[in-house]
């Protein structure tokens, strides 16, 4: 439902003093930097926000920055809402909601991990067939899943794999790499990270002019770190036959029909995922569907794939990531009281010191700078504040190579740290599991080269091509 302001709303029309948006813009600072010591302060990030959000509130309220008063609909009907309840973008948490209980749901039937072990079988055994099949199942993953399940399935099934090989010496590069090529396929589609849907939105880039534009890079991109990959942690094919025989039967022993409980679902599983990327891909142009948007979409299967447990959907509830939901919400809010505060105008001009380098110049520059703050804090407030600046501005200046140099930046950005985005984090975590060195200096020293040359692919496609 559409909402415009009524004429009886109380809106404040006068500019906040400077000291005051110096005051916000201290207060947005501190909540980014609490999000990239989270694990040093033990709160979650959704914690941290609504923390961020109710003071950002109660100030913004008690210095009269705030618009209140009522609201009157399509209808012409008043309607009371409290400040906070529009500053929400209810379109991405839709996309989110939905999109995670799908996806949820779908692996039950057992569809991801058959995949992953057919590919397994398909290898042969052959450890440089086996990393080239697994990192390209991680891309396609990360682009229709989400980073963190992707690398779980991926990561799990790789550590089960090389030990039946005896190749337990490879596990450090195989899953290095898988953890950066997470980011890399989180480009591919408009729903395969966050900061696509939060930029995507803004930007209003369809499913389809997303996946055209991404695809090349991701491409190029896939294929040079696999290859430098390989090379990097001696990963070679086997050289004799006898060799390729031992693999051969040590790959037999999986059984892709392991995780399927029920042929039936895992057909219908099938055709409903195929169905739903189908549907995300084509929901621009689809009669009724194009004005109920991507997050009616991602609600809409949910709920069809939950009618297989229809007397079970609270499991899926509680697995839900309440966690990620309720941080985009209080984040939101954060982000429109920090609009009403200046603090994003006060940004946008330092931005556009950037945008003033020319558009290819400064779409390097802008995306160079992205990745940087990405590797060292959340993106996703990184993107949400950068897309609030950029919808704001004249065309001419958020030109397309801008809105892309987010993109890029945000999600390549998490693979120079540990703690730059939460399926390197992932990674990590496996790592140490099987009892494997990786510090935090060791992993930026092992992942910097390859982030570099991801970040340097990034500006020159953007810089060539997009800007």
């Amino acid at each position: 439902m559409t909402l415009v302001a009524s004429s009886g709303a109380v809106v404040a029309h006068h500019a906040p003093p400077f000291w005051l948006t110096l005051l916000f813009a201290g207060l947005l600072a501190a909540m980014i930097l609490a999000l990239a010591l989270e694990e040093k302060l033990h709160a979650k990030k959704s914690l941290i926000t609504s923390v961020g959000a109710i003071v950002a509130l109660f100030l913004g309220t008690a210095f009269g920055i705030l618009p209140f008063g009522s609201v009157v609909n399509v209808f012409g009907e008043k309607l009371a809402m409290p400040v906070y309840i529009p500053a929400i973008d209810w379109g991405v948490i839709a996309i989110i909601f939905g999109a995670s209980l799908f996806v949820d749901v779908t692996a039950k039937s057992g569809l991801f991990s058959w995949i992953a072990i057919r590919l397994t079988k398909a290898s042969g055994g052959d450890p440089f067939k086996l990393l080239l099949y697994y990192g390209a199942l991680t891309v396609v993953f990360s682009a229709v899943l989400n980073n963190v399940t992707a690398m779980l399935i991926i990561g799990s099934l790789t550590a089960v794999s090389l030990g039946k090989l005896g190749k337990r010496d490879k596990l450090l590069g195989f899953l290095l790499i898988e953890g950066l090529l997470t980011n890399v396929g989180g480009l591919l589609t408009l729903i395969s990270s966050v900061p696509n849907i939060i930029v995507g939105q803004a930007a209003k880039i369809g499913f389809v002019d997303f996946f055209v534009v991404a695809c090349p890079y991701v491409l190029v991109a896939t294929v040079a770190t696999l290859l430098a990959g390989a090379r990097v942690f001696g990963i070679k094919r086997l050289a004799t036959e006898e060799e390729k025989q031992k693999g051969r039967d040590q790959v037999d022993d999986f059984d892709e029909n392991d995780g399927v409980r029920s042929k039936g679902f895992f057909w219908f599983s099938t055709a409903m995922f195929m169905a739903f990327i189908a549907t995300l891909a084509t929901a621009s142009v689809l009669p009724v569907v194009k004005d109920l948007e991507m997050g009616y979409v991602a609600l809409a299967f949910a709920v069809i794939m939950l009618l297989r447990y229809k007397n079970k959907v609270d499991r899926f509830y509680k697995a839900l990531d309440w966690d990620l939901i309720l941080f985009f919400a209080s984040l939101f809010i954060v982000i429109n009281v920090m609009e009403h505060a200046r603090v994003l105008e006060l940004i946008g001009r330092g931005l556009e010191q950037v945008i003033a380098l020319g558009p290819r110049a400064g779409s390097g520059a802008l995306l160079a700078a992205s990745a940087g703050a990405s590797s060292v804090t959340d993106n996703i407030p990184l993107a949400a504040v950068l897309a609030k600046i950029l919808q704001g501005m004249p065309a001419e200046q958020a030109t397309s190579g801008m809105w892309w140099s987010v993109v890029f930046g945000a999600n390549l950005g998490g693979n120079i740290t540990p703690i730059g985005s939460a399926s390197t984090v992932v990674a990590v975590t496996i790592i140490h599991k099987y009892e494997l060195e990786l510090s935090f200096l060791g992993f930026v020293k092992k992942a910097l080269p390859f982030a570099a040359v991801q970040i340097l692919l990034a500006i020159l496609y953007v810089v060539v091509f997009l800007s």
